[in-house]
């Protein structure tokens, strides 16, 4: 939990967050990043907004929510309006037709699901491709490729509930990988084109960046805890000792380093071998030069990059937390609360735009699984 307040800076005539305080809980009742134990979930939220209360002096009053987990999922769909004016210039209403016809054409698969976003990612005017913005540019017809990321409604409805029972006002949700791509990601990555993986517990999650749209949001059900549980059954020892042997604090004759290796490597393998099936299967015309960028508490397992290397055939290193050095928080873990509070700062052509008024008692509020 992160407690923040707009400031403007004279000096760049630019808006920008200033962080107060923090709060950090274990996010208890949670399993793959929905809730299975309201009461675990509550007790979580009323701790860490009493660590940020105390940090920043302030009552904590609203929110902005990042929602990760299984639930998060993508759908796509195109749609199409005819240009109304009659000298052939597309208008804002032409924009809003086209789209509104592409969530209308992936509406079948909202039953049960939570729009979070809705992301133009293509516009074409009489068949070609626009770079940009359609608006005030002529032609006949206005066609839109849209990237919806949505969630089962019954996860958001809880974790909304769940915050709200802390006397919290949820202004606004996100999705999580979004979020930390704030921050973890720049802008010529974007652009050239890259995937950002989050490997955590009990989750991967990834979202891949073409010409500076996200153009993909998957989450897949494989963790670092996984590896965990290789690492015991393969050497036959605890829980409790195999985390201590995949983080290096446990090594000699009795735990081979080799063997320990070969258990990280093959799951490894198996997450990136999902990774590389859904890139596949976006149908890409083109590699992704900026290559995979890869966060998260599991990130330190083995030689990750190497293994990313090999199996995605593509640039691979560990992210690096892109916020300023006079920041209060360092830690990388951190990256999807800070994105929440850009995005609700700044907005983005990407997600809804926000109004981000400063008032007392603001805070962003990040769900992991």
């Amino acid at each position: 939990m992160v407690v923040t307040e707009e400031i403007f800076d004279k000096r760049t005539s630019a808006r920008q967050i200033r962080i107060l305080g923090t709060g950090l809980a274990e996010s208890k009742g949670l399993r793959h990043g929905y809730i299975v134990n309201t009461e675990e979930v509550s007790a979580s939220i009323r701790e860490a907004k009493r660590q940020a209360e105390a940090a920043a002096r302030i009552p904590i009053q609203a929110a902005f929510l990042a929602i990760g987990g299984i639930s998060l999922d993508e759908a796509r769909a195109a749609g199409f309006a005819i240009i109304s004016r009659a000298d052939q210039e597309i208008t804002a209403l032409d924009i809003e037709k086209a789209g509104k016809a592409a969530r209308e054409a992936a509406a079948p698969g909202f039953l049960n699901r939570h729009v979070l976003h809705s992301i133009p990612v293509e516009y074409r005017i009489d068949g070609n491709k626009v770079l940009g913005d359609p608006l005030g540019m002529k032609g006949v017809r206005l066609e839109v490729d849209y990237l919806f990321v949505t969630c089962l409604s019954q996860h958001e409805e809880a974790l909304s509930k769940a915050a709200e029972g802390a006397d919290i006002e949820v202004i606004d949700r996100m999705a999580s990988p979004l979020a930390g791509s704030y921050v973890l990601l720049d802008g010529d990555q974007k652009m050239k084109g890259c995937l950002l993986a989050n490997i955590g517990a009990e989750t991967v999650s990834i979202v891949v960046y073409d010409e500076g749209i996200p153009v993909s949001v998957k989450v897949f059900p494989i963790g670092s805890s996984h590896i965990t549980d290789d690492i015991a059954l393969g050497l036959r020892i605890s829980l409790e000792e195999a985390e201590r042997v995949k983080l290096g604090k446990l090594s000699g004759q009795m735990y081979p380093r080799k063997k320990v290796d070969d258990l990280i490597e093959t799951r490894l393998n198996m997450m990136f071998a999902l990774i590389d099936k859904h890139l596949k299967s976006l149908g890409r015309r083109g590699p992704l030069p900026a290559g995979i960028i890869i966060s998260g508490g599991g990130a330190g397992a083995g030689s990750i990059s190497d293994i990313a290397k090999g199996s995605l055939k593509l640039p691979a290193r560990l992210a690096e937390f892109r916020i300023s050095a006079d920041t209060k928080i360092r830690d990388a873990t951190w990256a999807v609360a800070y994105g929440l509070a850009l995005w609700g700062l700044t907005g983005d052509v990407t997600a809804p735009k926000k109004s981000f008024h400063a008032f007392i008692g603001k805070f962003l509020q990040q769900f992991l699984p």
